[in-house]
């Protein structure tokens, strides 16, 4: 055989033009392997790894303590946004840090004075109905009792207040007890629920009986050194940034990302020079940037990640608004190739929609992907779903958005004092994925199959097999992308996650 099919990476985007994820495709590789072969490992940063290559995006629909405790379960790791006080932000992390697997720490709570159609609501939402009553409704306030489904089931009148039907003889557990002990006591009361309570009797935790069941192994789960989840979070260049991250540190954030719309900048090359003089042990990802020039400028000042992306996400605008940025997929493989040459991983930030994106993000030399709409519509995000003709969905805005900006998002493109603000991104809505835990593995086998399909074995040969031009690839015309998708149907039925 004479020649190669196909083009390598290198020949492929040092052109003129600028490529985005669907204008390519990669060429099959040779398997000799399965797909639970693959090991989908990768470093986040240059001191840590994680098992599964996906970050969420610190957006304020998208990270919170319970999207990043479940990615961390799951092999990932979320960050936490900063449209919040230093205080709320630094106390989601340690929601996260403190989380025990088996125990809920943020529990559903409601009071007396609500009635059975507050638990109703609660039910259509997240899919449980067994509610610990406190005295206030709030957690840390006084456990009076609580309220499952055989409790209310056939009452006819949901307007009934739940003081009325709640269980006052309770079995419960002392705060700090073990994971087994709790479980033991689960078993033995035959309960479904176990509240967890302080000295005072105050409500601090909840153990579910089915959340033992279904989730009780994570082999892949995100852990520091302390056997604790891993999270991030995000802060500006601005001065503020200092204080929230003294209030992270004390919180035992593992990352920080440096968030900035445009990296480039000497505000956040001296944050990045404070926090590495301040901080040294604590890992910073500096961006967001798309060329090699500036990721040298952000490698130098000291940063150990990158985070790669100015306008590809789908709540974005700023390349039309703005007229700067860069096609994500050249923008992955040139700023990788130069980061790839100091031992720096790279973090593909926005233009994800399906599996097939994130392996492509990971084949131009991305050592992990953050995803903002792909995460936001599970139920872990923030926010409640609501319906729009019969469709479940979820609040998803971009922090570039008028509705973000005005909440605090402007730090992020150094307009937080500007008298105009001009939005680079959109408020709108996702449709409801589910919960994490059955989405991340769907995800996690589709990307497997894909590695064997290339013929990878892992993240390294991936990346090995990049830069030696043995990966190849075709550019694919429109008519091409159209063959390459569902066409000539009738109708048909999409699976549930694509």
């Amino acid at each position: 055989m004479t020649g190669r099919d196909g083009f390598s990476a290198e020949e492929l985007f040092t052109q003129t033009t600028g490529w985005a994820y669907n204008d390519f495709i990669i060429l099959p590789g040779f398997i000799d392997f399965v797909p639970d072969d693959v090991s989908l490992e990768s470093r986040l940063t240059r001191n840590i790894t994680i098992k599964v290559p996906m970050v969420s995006s610190p957006m304020d629909t998208v990270t919170e303590a319970d999207m990043a405790i479940g990615l961390a379960l799951l092999g990932g790791i979320g960050i936490i946004h900063y449209n919040n006080t230093p205080e709320k932000q630094a106390a989601e992390v340690r929601k996260v840090k403190r989380y025990e697997n088996g125990f809920i720490m943020n529990p559903k709570v409601l009071s007396p004075e609500n009635i059975i159609d507050d638990i109703d609501t609660i039910k259509t939402q997240y899919g449980f109905s067994g509610i610990p009553i406190t005295e206030d409704g709030k957690l840390g306030s006084k456990l009076v009792g609580i309220v499952t489904n055989r409790d209310i089931d056939f009452e006819g009148n949901r307007g009934r207040k739940l003081a009325d039907f709640m269980t006052t003889n309770l079995v419960t557990a002392p705060q700090g007890v073990t994971l087994s002990e709790a479980n033991r006591i689960l078993r033995e009361s035959k309960k479904g629920k176990l509240p967890i309570v302080d000295k005072d009797g105050s409500l601090v935790a909840l153990m579910s009986r089915n959340d033992l069941l279904t989730n009780r192994d994570y082999p892949l789960s995100s852990k520091d050194a302390r056997k604790q989840l891993m999270v991030g979070a995000a802060i500006s260049t601005q001065d503020e940034a200092k204080e929230r991250l003294e209030h992270l540190v004390e919180a035992n954030v593992d990352v920080v990302i440096v968030d900035s719309a445009q990296g480039n900048s000497i505000y956040q090359l001296e944050m990045i020079k404070y926090i590495k003089n301040k901080y040294p042990q604590l890992d910073v990802i500096g961006g967001n940037v798309v060329t090699a020039e500036q990721c040298e400028t952000l490698i130098k000042a000291g940063v150990d990640g990158l985070r790669i992306g100015m306008g590809p996400g789908s709540i974005c605008t700023t390349q039309t608004t703005i007229s700067v940025g860069r096609a994500q997929a050249t923008a992955v493989y040139r700023t990788a190739r130069l980061a790839s040459e100091y031992g720096i991983p790279v973090v593909a930030d926005g233009g994800i929609a399906t599996i097939g994106h994130i392996a492509k993000a990971l084949a131009l030399g991305a050592s992990t992907v953050m995803m903002g709409s792909m995460f936001a519509g599970t139920h872990e995000a923030p926010g409640e779903y609501f319906y729009d003709n019969g469709v479940r969905l979820k609040k998803y805005r971009g922090m570039a958005s008028a509705e973000a900006m005005e909440a605090g998002g402007s730090k992020r493109y150094f307009a937080e004092d500007a008298r105009i603000i001009v939005a680079q991104g959109v408020s709108g809505a996702v449709v409801d994925k589910g919960s994490l835990f059955d989405y991340i593995p769907y995800l996690i086998q589709g990307l497997k199959h894909s590695f064997q399909d290339m013929g990878a074995r892992d993240v390294k040969v991936l990346q090995e097999r990049i830069y030696s031009g043995e990966l190849r690839f075709e550019i694919r015309s429109g008519s091409a992308q159209l063959e390459g998708h569902v066409h000539d149907m009738y109708s048909y039925k999409e699976p549930t996650y694509m």
